[in-house]
């Protein structure tokens, strides 16, 4: 079953709402998909605009520049992946199961229950893999930080924080935990397929392998830290 699913995003990510027009959301399926291709600094407005049959100034209409641009993608990825937590997650009682979901989720392993025609989610995956960092390593960081431009992500962590934390009651890093759990899932995807040297999580079934890699690290910290307290 497929669901159709309206995000509302901060207002200080556009300077006019992208959903709420035919060229809004063609700027956004173009820019995934150019991006993803291209690469972000590759990426122009100019380049942009001649994919969607406009004018660069139009693009500008809609975001102040393409770093924005990019972080009002990434942002969306982390809401819909919350969506898609909260979904997966809902009727489960397992703690442990919860965390296997949340790690296939992370891994693109899980269903997805939301449907939308002008965002490739696939694509977008592999642009939050190779580029998602770049949207906050800035130095405006506490800028943006300040106009709350990385909720969704910080929402995220602290959901998978509260599992981890109804896994193990009184852990005392959970969303420290929770976000290295996301960062490295990335990390090593993304030398996986460009510096293959500082990872393990190569061949055929490399998906199960950074799955069961992500199970370990996880579970033996929070295990751990059960022994410690018994």
């Amino acid at each position: 079953m497929e669901l159709q699913l309206q995000i509302k995003m901060n207002p200080h990510l556009y300077v006019r709402d992208p959903e709420q027009s035919e060229l809004g959301r063609n700027i956004i399926r173009h820019s995934i998909g150019m991006i993803h291709t291209l690469g972000f600094e590759e990426f122009t407005f100019k380049k942009l605009a001649q994919q969607v049959g406009s004018t660069e100034a139009s693009i500008y209409r809609y975001f102040e520049n393409k770093h924005r641009l990019l972080t009002y993608i990434t942002t969306w990825f982390w809401t819909w992946m919350e969506y898609q937590l909260l979904f997966h997650t809902n009727n489960v009682r397992e703690t442990s199961e919860k965390i296997n979901i949340t790690i296939s989720l992370l891994c693109f392993q899980m269903e997805d229950k939301y449907n939308l025609d002008h965002i490739d989610k696939t694509a977008l995956h592999q642009i939050v893999i190779s580029e998602g960092n770049k949207a906050y390593l800035t130095k405006h960081i506490a800028e943006d930080n300040k106009a709350r431009l990385f909720k969704p992500y910080k929402d995220l962590c602290h959901r998978i924080a509260e599992i981890f934390l109804e896994y193990k009651p009184g852990y005392p890093f959970p969303h420290s935990l929770a976000s290295t759990m996301i960062e490295t899932a990335y990390h090593q995807l993304y030398f996986k397929n460009n510096l293959p040297s500082l990872t393990d999580l190569n061949g055929k079934d490399s998906e199960n392998l950074i799955i069961d890699f992500l199970k370990q690290l996880v579970l033996s910290s929070l295990d751990c830290y059960k022994a410690q307290k018994s």
